[in-house]
């Protein structure tokens, strides 16, 4: 599965939500904002053209544009490294502030319906939009996932 999988997988009704988390602070703080701007093709990023981009962003995502889908769940994730950090410790995956090893080996710590642990234990604390996108990034990331995570419970999105 490719990361835009995982966006087209769990709908755009929730891109619209992720997007709408994006904090253009955080973008300039890790050095993203350019970088984010150019993959866009926004002349500004700023809360409104993100919100008109969607659509377009969507199209992106259905035609598989990799970069555009590493530089667009960066832009989502960054905002939310506190959650990361937590996800990372609730699950034992060594990490330092929300950033763990690139080479790291996570089988051991993503044993059998750790998703939905994930998901039962954080659901009230975060947007479930974002912590769904964040488990089926993680798992797309360090497990391999062939389909998105999306537990029977949660409302389809359109």
């Amino acid at each position: 599965m490719q990361l835009s999988d995982v966006f087209l997988q769990l709908g755009e009704e929730r891109l619209r939500q992720l997007v709408r988390n994006i904090s253009i602070g955080k973008l300039r703080t890790y050095q993203l904002y350019e970088r984010f701007k150019t993959r866009t093709h926004l002349p500004k990023v700023n809360t409104e053209n993100l919100r008109s981009a969607v659509p377009r962003f969507w199209k992106r995502l259905e035609a598989h544009e990799v970069e555009f889908a590493t530089d667009l769940s960066q832009a989502i994730l960054i905002a939310h490294l506190d959650m990361i950090a937590t996800v990372l410790n609730f699950l034992g995956i060594p990490n330092q502030e929300g950033f763990f090893e690139k080479d790291i080996d996570a089988k051991p710590f993503l044993t059998e319906g750790w998703q939905m642990r994930v998901f039962d234990h954080f659901k009230a604390d975060y947007n479930e939009s974002l912590l769904l996108f964040y488990i089926n990034h993680l798992d797309w990331e360090l497990g391999g996932a062939q389909q998105a995570f999306i537990p029977a419970s949660v409302t389809p999105a359109a």
